[in-house]
């Protein structure tokens, strides 16, 4: 154990070393213990063919950052298209490269059934090529998989001249064919008509046995009683096992059926000629053939990692070229379909690993998550560096490592000699050799399998050199020297997994910043060890790692109500928000509303005018011509006057100020100068808080005036209670209408769309159950009424199909 301190220590002061052969994945089978194989045997169930399945098995941790995006783009693209209604026209395809291959060979012929796989799948790839020219550009990784691809449909003319839809040959695949066919019907009947002729006869002169006409060696016979077998002449193909009965072909029939034989003979002779024919003008179009096969491969290949995004709801992360990990709502992909399968819901997880904290230590209690949060980020590294969309938020970034070191589990070997421990330092062998800062360390309980008096020096020691090579990586512990360490290193970086030490139950929640305890004495406790043992314990371990583990453990507790207090504080910053927002709304609405006023108010005044000057020119010009006395005077002076009386503005006599308990908590009133109608929330002297919906204002009394009940629209009074009772923050993505009748599910939907709309939401989800599928369309058709329905589609078909409506709001 001291010599390889010593040799972690001489590879210190020598990092040449480190500049030797490098490994990518060390060890072999660090991608299957980090559950790399499961998954790709999950995207296996997903392909359509065994080129796509063998395509799977290749998947390997790549270091070229244009290839990963590539995959990752061609994927997600392929997402896009299998959640979206226009469906890929890919059902069924065969592996053509082997047909390739054979028609090759000079002299040989593909079978009816084989040119009718080349062109079920040549179809498949017209249909796929003809989908995306449609939609060019819009999925350019995937357009790239057929770019310079030739599309040679005289393959297809030449087959469809000779086989059918059911991957038969065709009669009139040529004129000898159409004959012979001919022919060989003609003889069947004649030999039919005959032999039924002579079947009747018998029949009339009682020489049959028991039975009608029967097959005996592929040719027809009549069932004669033994002792009836001279009455016709013929050639006795069988008899029955008691010898009673033999079967006989009539002579006249014998040679008819030698002509079918015949015949039949010349037609699949014909066939083989078509076949050989066919065979050879499809094989100057090999290479094309074999183009086809690899197209249709990687379409399986790319469709089967889609499928598999969808079951686990992954997305594409933001690929860097730098080294870094900053994952987002990141969940463990086999556990989050064990939890999906058990209805349970996985905690996710949130890390940031890069330049300034390379290397994350997880402390914390056992069964606290420790390992899952490890293995976690490990495998998410490794399906992107695969080319493969991850269970986390589309927000997340990964950059590409070089190489990827794991130490998990227990790889003691007896056919080695190496014992757990051995096994361990072996790995940080390879580890100090081979760091640098392209690496990935993912080691599993840090320093264990020895005594903690050597181990914790031995792994600390590791952990400073692997750090002095500027190495990224993320490590499980219970050590304390190691936190100590971690806590005052630069690139070095604690992180804890948080633990209710109040119900004494893990939250498998990750924490950054700090390093967690162990809690191994309340654990203890819980389990039911006895207190006196628990105190002999806590006697025996030194008084400074007491100190430590309770300050580690008050901090836990401080850090939680924080959390609480930082949770709660959010939500009032929403809410805050929110009002702020309506506020604004509202303001904007009061400005526009005082602009079209004025415009009005102004287009009223210049009519106005324009009829008063067009009056008084019309008076005028009445005068002058009829050179009016003073009784015609006055009349069409009376008329201007009454003209101004009708456009005149009375100003409104001032209403005296309400008494204060005119007003009470409840009451509705009418906003006088702008008619907008509110309720009263609250009365102070001459004031009064209002509510505009969920907005809150507070106005003089004498600005408004009470109104009944039955004057306020019920539009008004259903927001007012939204207002009252809920917030967006409250507000349910999602609403079950399932087993509701009709007009009931129309009523609450209505209800919850008001709100939607209220709140701002930009989409949500109904869910109505398939049945006969009458709630669906009942439900979709009300929706479409609505201009600000933009869209609607059905939910995913794992995840409940048309069943679900997904609602999208413009």
């Amino acid at each position: 154990m001291l010599k390889f301190l010593q040799l972690v220590l001489d590879d210190k002061l020598n990092p040449k070393s480190s500049k030797a052969n490098k490994t990518m994945i060390y060890p072999e089978n660090a991608l299957e213990k980090l559950g790399f194989t499961e998954i790709k045997q999950l995207i296996k169930t997903h392909c359509i063919s065994e080129m796509g399945r063998n395509m799977v098995d290749k998947i390997g941790f790549m270091s070229n950052y244009d290839q990963i995006l590539k995959f990752l783009q061609q994927t997600a693209e392929f997402k896009n298209i299998l959640t979206s209604q226009e469906a890929l026209p890919i059902q069924s395809f065969y592996d053509i490269k082997k047909l390739a291959d054979k028609t090759r060979v000079e002299g040989v012929f593909l079978s009816e059934d084989e040119f009718y796989q080349v062109h079920t799948s040549l179809l498949t790839v017209f249909a796929v090529i003809s989908y995306f020219e449609q939609r060019k550009g819009v999925y350019p990784t995937l357009e790239a998989l057929f770019e310079n691809l030739a599309i040679e449909k005289a393959i297809l003319k030449n087959i469809e001249t000779v086989i059918d839809e059911k991957g038969k040959i065709k009669p009139n695949a040529s004129k000898q064919l159409a004959d012979l066919i001919g022919a060989i019907a003609k003889a069947e009947n004649e030999a039919r008509k005959k032999i039924d002729q002579i079947y009747k006869n018998a029949q009339s002169n009682n020489w049959l046995a028991d039975g009608s006409l029967t097959v005996r060696e592929g040719r027809i016979c009549i069932p004669l009683l033994s002792e009836n077998k001279r009455k016709i002449k013929g050639f006795i193909h069988d008899e029955s096992a008691s010898g009673q009965t033999v079967y006989i072909e009539p002579e006249e029939v014998f040679s008819l059926n030698n002509l079918v034989r015949d015949l039949e003979f010349d037609k699949r002779r014909e066939i083989i000629r078509i076949l050989t024919d066919l065979t050879d003008k499809l094989r100057p179009y090999v290479p094309i053939l074999i183009a086809y096969h690899g197209f249709l491969t990687k379409l399986d290949f790319v469709r089967a990692k889609a499928l598999f995004a969808i079951v686990i709801a992954a997305e594409m992360p933001i690929l860097s070229k730098q080294p870094i990990i900053k994952l987002f709502n990141a969940q463990h992909p086999l556990l989050f379909l064990a939890h999906k399968k058990a209805g349970k819901l996985v905690v996710p997880l949130n890390i940031l690993i890069n330049e300034g904290s390379r290397i994350v230590l997880i402390s914390g209690p056992n069964a606290g998550g420790k390992s899952v949060a490890m293995k976690t980020i490990g495998l998410l590294q490794i399906m992107v560096q695969a080319g493969l969309l991850i269970p986390a938020a589309s927000q997340s970034e990964v950059g590409v490592f070089k190489q990827l070191f794991a130490d998990i589990g227990d790889d003691q070997s007896i056919e080695s000699d190496l014992s757990t421990y051995s096994a361990h330092l072996s790995k940080m062998k390879h580890f100090t050799t081979f760091a640098n800062d392209k690496t990935l360390l993912l080691i599993d309980e840090f320093g264990t399998g020895t005594d903690p008096l050597f181990g914790g020096p031995i792994a600390e020691a590791v952990l400073e050199v692997v750090n002095k090579k500027n190495a990224y990586g993320v490590i499980t512990t219970h050590y304390s020297n190691l936190k100590l360490f971690a806590n005052n290193t630069p690139g070095l970086e604690n992180a804890s997994m948080v633990f209710d030490n109040l119900n004494l139950q893990p939250m498998y929640m990750l924490e950054m910043g700090k390093p967690g305890s162990s809690y191994a004495f309340e654990i203890a406790q819980k389990i039911g060890l006895s207190q006196h043992i628990i105190d002999l314990a806590k006697n025996k371990i030194g008084v400074q790692q007491r100190k430590m583990d309770t300050m580690l453990i008050d901090l836990e507790r401080d850090k939680k109500e924080i959390i609480d207090k930082k949770i709660s504080l959010d939500k009032q910053q929403r809410h805050y928000k929110e009002l702020l927002e309506a506020n604004e709304k509202q303001k904007l609405y009061y400005a526009e509303n005082k602009r079209n006023l004025i415009r009005d108010a102004k287009l009223e005044a210049q009519t106005i005018i324009k009829n008063a000057n067009k009056l008084v020119e019309n008076t005028i010009a009445e005068i002058k011509e009829t050179n009016a006395d003073k009784q015609t005077t006055q009349t069409l002076r009376a008329n201007l006057t009454a003209e101004l009386r009708n456009n005149e503005v009375k100003p409104e006599a001032a209403k005296p100020a309400p008494a204060e308990n005119d007003f009470k908590e409840g009451d509705w009133v009418k906003m006088i100068d702008t008619g907008n109608i509110a309720q009263v929330l609250e009365v102070a002297k001459n004031n009064v808080v209002l509510a505009f919906g969920d907005l809150r204002s507070v106005i003089k009394m004498n600005r408004i005036e009470k109104i009944a009940n039955k004057e306020v629209p019920k539009e008004v009074k259903r927001f007012a209670k939204m207002g009252h009772t809920e917030s967006a923050a409250s507000f349910s993505g999602e609403i079950d209408l399932r087993g509701q009748r009709g007009d009931d599910a129309i009523y609450e939907l209505e209800k919850y769309f008001d709100k939607a709309l209220m709140f701002g939401i930009s989409n949500f989800k109904i869910i109505h159950g398939k049945g006969d599928g009458i709630l669906r369309k009942l439900i979709r058709n009300y929706l479409k009424n609505y201009t600000q329905v933009q869209r609607l589609e059905d939910e995913h078909a794992d995840r409940g199909g048309d069943g679900v409506t997904y609602v999208y709001l413009g």
